[in-house]
């Protein structure tokens, strides 16, 4: 454990993903949804040797794999509701990829968002809401994965997209739009301009980027970041003056004022983007892998 602690205090990255979200399991789950926990057992065992398809986390995994040295250190651990038995086909398929996933939890169906702490998990991606939903509770970085993998993601670069308030930010802006309406949305913005907006859930896991990023040269680094926010001017200040007071650098920004946001992050070739709002993911996920984050007053 101590080895474990001090490593995090170097700055290591780590990132607790579930198999569903890792690979292509649709097929699988249907069976255990129709059929039932033996007729899927015995579906995984006849196809231990059927590689998995990739699945919406997938390309941001290997591309955070590729960035693991002593001095980035990234670890990306396994968390699933299968048994360790069912789960070897999911362990094949690692293997075949590649990929250097060497921790693991099987959980033969129960939850796995109590594993965090243990894991000292970053960042928590999952299919399975109410592990997303209680995950978030205790104060982690989660979110549920929804869509298919992006299909214009850079093809070495990895690109993470963020959604401003209630994911970077807390939603207490939203909370007054939600509340009054935009009139008064916008006047609380203007009003508090130059006050730092309090932490959301991913703002620590956006420092843990920015520090990989800054062990990188600007002119040729593996990660670049992006903020897709419904904002527009004027209250675009505050979200600056905001990321200023955190120290932490955000490649590109698109202040929308309510456009529609897919198409934009589409153009960025986001591996993955990340929203508290159903309809700003639904519009993700026609073109991106996709993550919504259930926090804040409109997941309430």
């Amino acid at each position: 454990m101590a080895d474990s602690v001090n490593a995090n205090a170097k700055g290591k990255l780590v990132v607790a993903i579930s198999s569903r979200a890792l690979f292509d399991l649709d097929e699988s789950h249907k069976i255990f949804k129709e059929k039932g926990v033996k007729a899927y057992a015995k579906h995984q065992q006849e196809n231990e040797t059927m590689v998995l398809k990739p699945g919406v986390g997938f390309t941001m995994v290997k591309k955070l794999l590729s960035l693991n040295s002593q001095k980035t250190p990234i670890d990306v651990i396994l968390l699933s509701r299968n048994s360790a038995d069912t789960g070897l086909r999911i362990f094949n398929s690692i293997e075949h990829y590649g990929l250097n996933i060497e921790r693991a939890a099987f959980t033969r169906g129960e939850p796995t968002h109590s594993l965090l702490d243990a894991f000292e998990a970053d960042l928590f991606l999952s299919s399975h809401y109410e592990d997303v939903q209680k995950a978030i509770k205790s104060g982690f970085a989660a979110a549920s994965i929804i869509g298919t993998s992006s299909k214009n993601a850079h093809k070495t670069q990895l690109r993470i997209a963020f959604d401003g308030d209630a994911v970077l930010f807390s939603d207490e802006a939203e909370k007054v739009y939600q509340e009054s309406g935009i009139k008064a949305f916008s006047e609380n913005e203007e009003k508090f301009a130059d006050v730092e907006l309090k932490s959301g859930p991913f703002k620590s896991f956006l420092k843990s980027l920015h520090d990989i990023q800054s062990s990188f040269p600007e002119e040729d680094n593996p990660i670049r970041t992006a903020l897709a926010t419904a904002r527009g001017a004027p209250s675009h200040k505050r979200v600056i003056h905001t990321m200023r007071s955190w120290g932490i650098r955000i490649d590109e920004s698109f202040f929308l004022g309510g456009l529609d946001k897919g198409k934009f992050l589409k153009e960025f070739g986001a591996d993955i983007f990340f929203d508290d709002q159903h309809s700003h993911c639904k519009s993700a996920a026609q073109y991106v892998s996709t993550g919504h984050v259930p926090n804040g007053i409109t997941n309430e």
